[in-house]
């Protein structure tokens, strides 16, 4: 019997390879994902992903999606308590779950992090691309026909004409000296349209890139048969 598992989900590329590898494996079954919505904006936090891209996503994974909504500028203790009621409404769904993965890769306090929350609240976790070389992960995840763009740049830490770029062996050439290829450094956040882990591609139209917080340069992407204007 499978092991029935949640998988924590951004919209970006390390999820969806997460996704990937999972899928690979005997007895494990990614029933549900799980994403941190920021009810103000309707958009995924921190990557700027719509709510309607996001379910897309799902939709062409074919994997249910969950949703933990909170108030923008919500602290810690605000998040946990909505990521707890998800969990929560996720082993009401499927009884007997008790394991999320993450789609992290380096940064250990995180990984800690998460560890310690999760735990609190009767549940276990998976990253299994945790320690990857992500110079290789990157070409990995292109050579095994991921499409994603970048729509979310961090400014102090990489230049804004990066925002809204294709995640592609030319751009993985331009990225500055020490910055990591695979973001992990928070450098950027992407959105994936298209991989292994979906049945059929998003047909995305982008839209304008602005700077929020002084800080982050959001590029919008939006389904391409909607005419809603950019938010």
């Amino acid at each position: 019997m499978s092991r029935r598992i949640l998988l924590a989900w951004s919209g970006g590329k390390d999820a969806a390879w997460t996704l990937h590898h999972l899928r690979s494996r005997d007895h494990v079954e990614v029933v549900g994902l799980l994403t941190t919505l920021n009810g103000d904006f309707q958009r995924v936090a921190m990557h700027g992903i719509r709510r309607d891209v996001l379910r897309a996503q799902a939709d062409a994974a074919g994997v249910p999606l969950l949703e933990s909504v909170i108030p923008h500028g919500s602290d810690n203790v605000t998040y946990e308590a909505a990521f707890a009621a998800s969990l929560g409404q996720a082993r009401d769904r499927w009884p007997g779950i008790d394991t999320i993965a993450f789609g992290d890769l380096l940064l250990t306090d995180v990984r800690e992090w998460r560890e310690a929350m999760c735990a609190r609240h009767g549940w276990s976790i998976l990253t299994p691309l945790f320690g990857s070389d992500t110079t290789m992960l990157a070409r990995e995840m292109l050579d095994g026909g991921l499409r994603t763009h970048l729509c979310c740049v961090d400014t102090q830490q990489l230049d804004a004409r990066f925002a809204g770029c294709l995640f592609d062996t030319e751009l993985l050439a331009d990225l500055p000296a020490g910055t990591d290829p695979c973001g992990e450094n928070g450098e950027f956040h992407t959105l994936v349209e298209d991989g292994p882990m979906f049945r059929r591609p998003l047909h995305l139209q982008r839209g304008d890139t602005v700077l929020r917080d002084g800080r982050f340069a959001f590029t919008d992407f939006r389904l391409a048969d909607q005419t809603t204007v950019s938010s």
